[in-house]
């Protein structure tokens, strides 16, 4: 692998740290009804993008976010397998991702101006 590719990755890797919690909050806002993880990683693939190939990923954020109270988990047989944890966001979480949400738009507007400067 090359140096700008290694650079690549690790920057990518920053990037979607910092963005998987905001979007797994998103997508269970959306979410008619609970999801469990298998299902909520399937919609970030559909994504593509930084977001999507990180399955493995998800399961710790999303117990890290029901630690923090902005999610809520119940666990339901399966009839193909192992039970399954289904999640829902709580009204904490729906407060926690509008805020989130502002700060990434505000982040996000300031990078688009410094980029928009420099021709690459």
């Amino acid at each position: 692998m090359s140096e700008p590719d290694i650079h690549l990755r690790k920057f990518q890797k920053e990037l979607s740290a910092g963005t998987l919690s905001l979007a797994l909050l998103a997508v269970l806002a959306q979410a008619e009804e609970p999801l469990y993880g298998h299902r909520i990683a399937k919609r970030l693939e559909r994504l593509e993008g930084v977001l999507s190939g990180k399955q493995s990923a998800v399961y710790p954020v999303l117990r890290n976010l029901e630690g923090a109270g902005l999610l809520q988990s119940h666990i339901e047989p399966s009839a193909s397998g192992p039970p399954r944890r289904y999640y829902r966001i709580t009204d904490s979480g729906r407060d926690c991702l509008r805020d989130w949400t502002a700060a990434w738009r505000a982040t996000r507007d300031c990078v688009d101006s410094v980029l928009e400067a420099i021709h690459v």
